[in-house]
C-alpha cells in the first residue's frame, strides 16, 4: 500500500504549482468578497483539469496491470506505524487550503469558500480509495478516509472560528539509510524520497504569537511537534529472509519531536514573487534544532533535524 501516496504527493504539486501562480496577486488582507468571474474560471477549470486528470491517471495508468476485483475492504491501522495516515492527513490538509485561497482569490465568500475549499482535500482524495477498493492487492480502507477528513477538517475548524491557520501542518524528509536493506524503498534517492517511510517527519506547526496572544513572540515563529517512525521495511513487519539471506533484525519504532520553525506567510513582504516563493516552502518545515523522544534512546538531542 506505500506507493499509494505518490499519487497525494502529484497533486499536491500539481495545485502547489497552481497556488504559486495565483499567490502573486494576493494577500490575506486583499481578499473580497466580490466575485471575478475571469479568476473563478480560471481556478474551477484548474480544479476540474486536476481532478479528472487524477481520475484518467488512476483509471488508465495506476490500476492498467493490476486485476478487477470485487469491490472489499482493508484494515491498513497499523501499517507502517500509522505513517501513511499522516500522509494522507497532510495531503488533504494541503489541498483544502490550496482550494480555499483559491476561491478566495476569485472574489468567493468566506462561507462558500470554505465549504468547497475546506472539503476539497477530502473530495480529491475518496475516488482513491474507491478504486483501491476495486483491484487486487489493494482494498478500501475506512483509515485512510477518517485520516483524509482529519486532515480537510484540521485547516476547516481553524478557518471557520479563527479564520486564521495557527496551527499548520507540514512535512520534512532526510534520508534514513535504510534503503540499502532492501529495494522495496527505493533504488534511487528520487525513488526513496516517495517510497521510504521511514526518511518521513510530519508536523504541526503552530505560531507562537497566535496562540499565546503575546507581543514579544516574533510574527514569524512557530513551535512545532513531529512525529516519524524507524526501523519499517514492509508494511506491518520485516521480512525475515532477502534474496536467499537471512534479513537483519530492523527495531520498528515511533519517534516524537519537539523544534521551532517559521511561518513564512507571515513575513511582511510587498514583492510577490517572494510570496509566491514563502507560499510553497510554508508546506515544509524547516531544518532546525529538535528534541527528540522514542523508546530505543529515551531523549536525544538533534543539533539540526530536517
Amino acid at each position: 500500500m506505500q506507493l499509494k501516496r505518490n499519487i497525494g504527493l502529484m497533486i499536491i504539486l500539481l495545485v502547489s504549482a497552481y497556488h504559486m501562480s495565483i499567490s502573486q496577486s494576493f494577500t490575506e488582507s486583499t481578499y473580497t468578497d466580490s466575485v471575478n468571474k475571469s479568476r473563478l474560471y480560471v481556478v474551477a477549470g484548474t480544479g476540474a483539469a486536476i481532478y479528472a486528470g487524477g481520475l484518467s491517471y488512476l483509471g488508465f495508468v495506476w490500476y492498467s496491470d493490476q486485476e478487477r476485483v470485487p469491490f472489499h475492504f482493508y484494515n491498513d491501522g497499523k501499517g507502517y506505524l500509522q505513517m501513511d495516515k499522516l500522509g494522507h492527513g497532510y495531503v488533504a490538509y494541503q489541498q483544502s487550503l490550496m482550494a480555499y485561497r483559491a476561491l478566495r482569490w476569485a472574489g468567493v465568500d468566506h462561507k462558500k469558500a470554505l465549504i468547497w475549499g475546506g472539503s476539497a482535500g477530502f473530495l480529491f482524495q475518496f475516488p482513491i480509495e474507491i478504486f483501491d477498493g476495486l483491484y487486487e492487492g489493494w482494498g478500501f480502507s475506512w483509515w485512510d478516509v477518517a485520516a483524509n477528513a482529519a486532515g480537510s477538517a484540521l485547516f476547516a475548524a481553524q478557518q471557520a472560528f479563527l479564520k486564521d491557520q495557527p496551527v499548520l501542518m507540514k512535512f520534512s524528509y532526510s534520508p534514513s539509510g535504510y534503503p540499502k536493506y532492501h529495494h522495496i524503498l527505493g533504488t534511487n534517492e528520487l525513488e526513496s524520497f516517495f517510497l521510504d517511510y521511514n526518511g518521513h517527519t510530519y508536523w504541526l506547526s503552530a505560531n507562537l504569537r497566535s496562540i499565546s496572544g503575546k507581543d514579544f513572540f516574533p510574527t514569524w515563529l512557530n513551535i512545532a511537534f513531529g512525529y516519524s517512525a524507524n526501523g519499517m521495511i514492509f508494511e506491518f513487519d520485516n521480512p525475515e529472509f532477502y534474496r536467499g539471506e537471512p534479513f537483519p533484525h530492523l527495531e520498528r519504532y515511533r519517534q516524537f519531536f519537539f523544534s521551532l520553525d517559521v511561518d513564512f506567510t507571515r513575513i511582511p513582504t510587498q514583492k510577490r514573487w517572494l510570496r509566491s516563493v514563502f507560499s510553497a516552502l510554508n508546506m515544509l518545515k524547516v531544518p532546525f534544532t529538535a528534541v527528540e523522544i522514542n523508546r530505543i534512546d529515551g531523549i536525544r538531542f538533534r543539533p539540526v533535524y530536517f
